[in-house]
């Protein structure tokens, strides 16, 4: 345990996160039961738009229409040890790449009618490289390397944890409706895997997955970096600031910190690969009602994902496997939400029997 004085009082998030509500959920379902169509024809639709409108606390939901795609970049020490595909350099040149509006994520939010947020919270990267919006909660650059030591001081973790509610808050203020949530960095897959490894109690073998594109050489380097970094893990598992500190990063606690604070302001969030869904455990640790605020959009095939996702009883809603991160698998699936939203509101209901 930390001897760190913590800021940061966890329990109280567990007691600010309220279920979303069962009234508009059973209200929903009615409207569903009304509409002028065949029962249950419209399949998942149904159960989306009645998880809409319990978590807007409306029924008929307004219309999906203020949607927002939250990348959260870091590059993580552990990369060094060539357990990425991708190059040294490559975080910051696929951020540019997003703010220039070349990125998949970009391409793909114009066409469905969301805004990006890139947010650099430990970018191996000169600050000046990006503008002042992005790099606004920056933390420090690059992390340790998990298998030998910290990704962050205990102090960074929660000034990362506290960034992240701040987001939360920033959203939730400026009427984003959802979130698509998306993260940047290299070597983000290795540390997820640690993560859920050690929540989830397994070994190294059942969690690490090929992340950006590795071979069965990189694989077992990236497999003996996960066994080495879930040692480190395992003792402080009784506080997730300092499993985050040990072996997370800054854009790990800061995406905690932005779920958990989502759930308090009541804001949906869309999951996209291993890293939210890494974050999600975490954060389910400290607030056990906070997955009800969260759908995922996509697995990814990485084995770390599917173990979050059954360790919380969460179904992603397509399985096209886009392991390219930057939150492109999730946004793939903001089209069913939107019509889910707006088939409950605009259906007309059926008309009354004589």
């Amino acid at each position: 345990m930390s001897t760190f004085d913590s800021a940061i009082d966890l329990d109280e998030f567990s007691a600010l996160v309220a279920r979303p509500d069962d009234e508009h959920r059973l209200a929903a379902e009615e409207r569903w039961a009304a509409l002028d169509q065949p029962r249950g024809a419209l399949g998942s639709l149904q159960e989306l738009g009645s998880w809409l409108a319990a978590v807007q606390g409306q029924c008929p939901p307004s219309p999906v229409r203020r949607a927002k795609v939250l990348l959260f970049a870091a590059d993580h020490g552990v990369a060094s040890l060539g357990v990425s595909a991708l190059p040294p350099g490559s975080t910051a040149r696929r951020i540019r790449a997003v703010l220039d509006g070349t990125a998949p994520v970009s391409l793909l939010a114009q066409q469905y009618g969301a805004q990006v947020r890139v947010l650099d919270l430990g970018v191996d990267a000169d600050p000046e490289d990006f503008p002042a919006e992005v790099t606004r909660h920056r933390i420090r650059r690059g992390s340790g390397r998990i298998d030998i030591e910290n990704a962050l001081t205990r102090e960074q973790a929660e000034a990362a944890f506290l960034a992240g509610v701040a987001i939360a808050d920033e959203e939730a203020d400026a009427g984003t409706d959802l979130v698509v949530l998306g993260d940047l960095g290299a070597g983000s897959t290795t540390v997820a895997a640690v993560l859920v490894g050690a929540l989830c109690g397994t070994d190294a073998a059942a969690v690490t997955g090929r992340g950006s594109g590795i071979d069965d050489r990189v694989w077992m380097v990236k497999c003996a970096a996960v066994r080495d970094a879930l040692r480190r893990a395992r003792p402080v598992l009784g506080d997730q600031l300092d499993l985050l500190a040990a072996t997370g990063g800054a854009d790990f606690a800061a995406t905690t910190g932005f779920l958990l604070q989502s759930a308090v302001r009541r804001t949906p969030v869309l999951l996209d690969g291993v890293v939210s869904a890494a974050c999600a455990l975490v954060a389910q640790r400290i607030a056990f009602r906070a997955p009800e605020w969260w759908r995922a959009g996509q697995t990814t095939g990485e084995p770390a994902q599917a173990k979050a996702y059954e360790r919380m009883s969460v179904e992603p809603l397509l399985d096209q496997k886009v392991g390219l991160g930057q939150g492109v698998g999730a946004l793939l699936a903001l089209p069913l939400l939107q019509a889910a939203s707006t088939l409950l509101a605009e259906l007309p209901l059926a008309p009354a029997k004589d």
